[in-house]
């Protein structure tokens, strides 16, 4: 069954390595007939939720006028997100965390709209050599998952990829390219 598949990638950097790992994940996701968005939250202005639990009480999922209504009908029509981020401090970026949060909205009994996710997978990367390093970020990922009841497809964790362009080194690329052929 093809699948409409949401990539939300959280680098602040234009093309850098988690970028390229969204764009191969994308390639192999295509090839297997899959529908696949890809939006850069860092190039978005979305503030965090203010936990005025205010949810659906306007047009859309918030009251905050920013551009998290973008992301939203993408959000509502996907099967499947992906989550995408270099390691920042043991997490996820501070744009892919501040979207994360905003997923609130979907959890309020005055829901006016659910999202159709049924699946999630996770990508990062990062300079520690060791996956031990991105434990916290894993964590929050499965119960993120687990809580918004998603089915875990997997998580592709690329250590050792720090300086721009470091993710071309080695099989990274082809990895998260392998990676989105099955899901």
């Amino acid at each position: 069954m093809d699948k409409k598949i949401l990539i939300l990638t959280g680098s602040p950097r234009k093309n850098g390595n988690s970028d390229m790992l969204a764009d191969a994940f994308m390639k192999g996701a295509q090839e297997k007939g899959h529908t696949v968005d890809k939006i850069e939250v860092a190039k978005l202005n979305i503030s965090g939720c203010k936990a005025c639990i205010m949810c659906w009480t306007k047009d859309g999922a918030c009251v905050q006028c920013d551009d998290m209504a973008e992301i939203e009908p993408l959000l509502e029509s996907a099967d499947m997100l992906v989550l995408v981020s270099p390691l920042y401090f043991f997490g996820v970026s501070a744009q892919l965390k501040t979207v994360i949060d905003r997923f609130c909205a979907y959890c309020v009994g005055n829901c006016k709209k659910s999202l159709n996710i049924k699946e999630s997978a996770l990508i990062m990367c990062g300079e520690c050599d060791e996956e031990r390093f991105f434990s916290g970020a894993i964590d929050t990922y499965k119960h993120t998952a687990d809580y918004m009841k998603w089915k875990d497809r997997g998580i592709l964790i690329a250590t050792s990829v720090k300086a721009k362009g470091d993710v071309l080194q080695g099989d990274w690329l082809t990895k998260a390219q392998a990676f989105g052929t099955r899901i």
